[in-house]
């Protein structure tokens, strides 16, 4: 790392043991010192609100109350000089498609060994951007993909409307409480059901909350 500077770093994840044992790790790392944590985004949110001295947000993408897309997102809008690295278990095309759009600077799976962690914390705070071997490969395949077939990129590339869809057909909401909910008429929700079914290759709402689940979207 080319700067000796100490950088601060908000650390939200809702597991309090691998919290605590990410703050000591990272308290370990030369550079960088474990400010504040958060067990959700909102948290993240209020954090940043009430101090400006903020370098990285290292935190988890499936949290409570707001996620981590969600504080990314707000991060980015609000406070772009702070950079974000998500730390998950989800590896999944559309999860990365989701982050890149969302303009986070890292991402890496909870499986790393800590001098990946390392070193991609370096490379963030000096202003680049990191994203794991593995992550790189899945995109790059996703696009090679595209090239001589436009339906996998596309069907990663899930607009804010059918994230939202996601979400609640994941719920115990019928459809109708669905409709009412995003102010839409029943027509419209079956619209973007049907819609869905086809672009995520499903057949039913079942299908729907698996795809869901195995691509960071919701988390029960």
């Amino acid at each position: 790392m080319k700067s000796t500077r100490l950088y601060k770093i908000i650390l939200a994840d809702d597991h309090v043991l691998l919290r605590d044992a990410l703050a000591n790790l990272i308290n370990k790392f030369p550079g960088f010192t474990v400010t504040a944590v958060a067990e959700n985004g909102k948290q993240v949110i209020d954090i940043i609100k009430n101090s400006s001295d903020v370098d990285i947000v290292l935190m988890d993408l499936n949290m409570p109350i707001i996620d981590g897309y969600e504080a990314a997102r707000w991060l980015v809008k609000n406070k772009p000089e702070i950079k974000i690295i998500i730390l998950t278990m989800y590896d999944s095309e559309i999860a990365l498609i989701r982050l890149l759009q969302a303009g986070v600077h890292g991402f890496l799976k909870k499986d790393i060994h800590p001098n990946e962690l390392k070193t991609a914390m370096a490379i963030v705070a000096e202003g680049d951007y990191y994203y794991s071997n593995h992550a790189t490969v899945k995109l790059a395949s996703l696009f090679r993909q595209n090239a001589r077939n436009e339906s996998a990129l596309k069907k990663s590339m899930l607009n804010d409307v059918e994230i939202e869809f996601l979400k609640l057909t994941s719920t115990e909401m019928t459809y109708k409480e669905i409709a009412k909910h995003m102010n839409l008429s029943p027509r419209h929700i079956d619209s973007y059901r049907d819609a869905l079914f086809t672009k995520l290759e499903v057949k039913s709402r079942v299908g729907m909350v698996i795809y869901a689940v195995r691509n960071g979207i919701v988390n029960f």
